[in-house]
């Protein structure tokens, strides 16, 4: 399954089935994979405690060589005896004396000794003979051979675990590298190449070797001397039991740690992924839903009380649905304005086509042919501006915004219709400050359509050789602009029509059909695209008055 289809929610309409949502999303695995990474690396430490199992190997190791390096001191003091041919000599030792181990009293020191340390020890002659074993018993009916017996079972799960643990080693290979350990029935001193280097070179040497039985044995010759000649050897011994305890004491704690660090991060993971990815899907959902449905009964999840970056994200599709109702219903609504507005000079403009066929008198048909271009003169001006309001949002959504300063654009239109000598225009008076910065960023263009749209308004309403009032400001964040003409004024209750699509308030003077009605409706939608307002209202000494308000830049 790819990742994009975790979350996506087929249609549930119109044949199609809606698709079962996966017990862990994917965005919920992802977390768990993330989480469990560091538990996961803990628990692969219970098998590499490389270094320090070879602490413990080298503390014993060294253990045993002073125990082996006591046992041969004892040895050869207590247990080596001179022969000559008198058998007696006096403070030095005399010519041709040979000097042997007696074998009884060195059987008794090293069972003894050996007992004491709880290792196996061997006594070899100069020739590799065993002289003594620790593990072996003389009595009357000869040797006995002495096997410790296993240590007792503990429970269940300590047992799998130690077998786990040794299948693991043994698949690491973890013991490949040891040499074997094996006795021979008849075995010598020379078998073992530390003994090998006591009794020809006197040296103390150790080594590690791995049994049948997968057991490590930790070993240490020690050469026997008696007046620093080598009379023997001294072979001590151990298995790795107790380096295996200590491991699996060390391994146990670990494992411990794990499973509550394990359990303690799938239940976190899990209620992470609760807060994330449960919400994430429902509000794709939800989205989904609100995409396939036909009617407003589907919608997004309020999760704006959580206050994260889950509560935002549920706002911002909230606000994002109600606006694209809005956008809907207003698409909606000026395709039914639209459609009113289209039909009324349509069938002006059919009555008198269908009218001037039938009349003969010249002087009615050129009436009719002037209704015609009127009509035809009104449908231009109707789809021009319903072309320009619906390109509209197209334009300011991919326009890049730059400063536009207020008092450089509102002189130039100001000197533009002054200029005009035209009988009976009004008169724009400007009023800009002094020293204020009147800047604010935004679509130069579509602002003068805004500011020439208010001040043709205006004039419309303005009488004869009347004057519009035009003053610029800055309030603190904010540049206001104000439009005050000296007509009549916005009738009581409609301050707020004005800027309907195709509002048909017009002074009587003025011939019908000479605006669309879309001019204040476009100019509001200029002004909320700049993040500013336009209202209009009756100014106290007359006249209607429009007020721009922009973000200053």
């Amino acid at each position: 399954m790819r990742a994009d289809q975790d979350l996506r929610i087929a249609p549930s309409s119109e044949g199609h089935k809606r698709r079962r949502s996966p017990v862990l999303s994917l965005l919920t695995r992802r977390i768990l994979a993330v989480n469990l990474v560091a538990p996961v690396l803990l628990g692969l430490g219970l098998l590499f405690l490389d270094e320090y199992e070879q602490s413990l190997i080298a503390t014993e190791i060294d253990s045993l060589r002073t125990e082996g390096e006591l046992i041969a001191a004892s040895l050869g003091e207590g247990a080596v005896v001179i022969e000559t041919e008198s058998q007696a000599f006096g403070a030095f030792m005399p010519a041709g004396a040979t000097r042997r181990i007696d074998q009884d009293a060195a059987r008794q020191l090293v069972r003894r000794l050996a007992g004491l340390a709880d290792i196996r020890a061997r006594l070899y002659g100069v020739g590799g003979g065993l002289i003594a074993d620790s593990r072996l018993l003389r009595g009357p009916g000869g040797e006995v051979r002495v096997v410790d017996l296993p240590p007792t079972k503990s429970g269940g799960f300590s047992q799998a675990l130690r077998r786990a643990l040794t299948w693991a080693e043994s698949f690491l290979g973890a013991n490949e590298d040891l040499p074997p350990y094996a006795e021979q029935p008849n075995g010598t001193g020379y078998d073992f190449t530390e003994v090998v280097g006591a009794l020809e070179r006197g040296e103390s040497a150790s080594a590690v070797r791995i049994d049948n039985r997968g057991r490590k044995i930790l070993a240490v010759s020690v050469p026997v001397q008696f007046y620093k000649q080598i009379v023997g050897a001294v072979f001590v011994s151990e298995d790795d039991a107790t380096i295996e305890a200590r491991l699996f004491e060390v391994r146990s704690s670990i494992l411990t740690i794990f499973v509550w660090t394990f359990a303690v991060t799938i239940l976190m993971s899990l209620y992470l992924a609760g807060t994330i990815a449960r919400p994430v899907l429902r509000l794709a959902e939800a989205a989904v839903m609100v995409r396939d449905g036909r009617t407003r009964q589907h919608n997004i999840p309020d999760l704006s009380k959580r206050r994260d970056e889950i509560g935002a994200l549920s706002s911002a599709l909230r606000d994002m649905t109600e606006g694209l109702w809005l956008r809907m219903d207003a698409t909606e609504q000026f395709a039914a304005d639209v459609a009113h507005e289209i039909k009324n000079p349509l069938t002006s403009l059919r009555s008198a086509v269908e009218t001037v066929a039938r009349i003969e008198d010249a002087e009615q048909q050129k009436q009719l042919m002037g209704i015609i271009k009127d009509d035809v003169g009104r449908l231009d001006r109707l789809i021009s501006d319903i072309s320009d309001a619906s390109r509209l949002d197209a334009e300011l959504s991919r326009a890049e915004s730059e400063p536009v300063d207020i008092s450089t654009l509102l002189k130039m239109l100001v000197d533009i219709n002054n200029s005009s000598d035209a009988e009976g225009t009004p008169r724009l008076e400007l009023d800009l400050p002094v020293h204020d910065d009147l800047t604010v960023t935004g679509l130069e263009g579509r602002l003068a359509q805004v500011l020439r749209n208010l001040i043709g308004n205006a004039a419309s309403f303005s009488p004869e050789d009347g004057k519009i009032f035009i003053r610029a400001r800055r309030d603190q964040r904010q540049i206001i602009i104000d439009v005050q003409d000296q007509g009549p004024g916005i009738p009581a209750g409609k301050e707020m029509a004005v800027f309907s699509r195709f509002y048909s308030e017009r002074p009587e003077k003025e011939k019908f059909g000479t605006h669309s009605g879309l001019g204040l409706s476009i100019s509001k939608q200029i002004v909320e695209a700049h993040r500013g307002s336009i209202t209009a209202e009756n100014a106290l000494d007359g006249g209607a008055l429009f007020v721009v308000r922009l973000p200053a830049a």
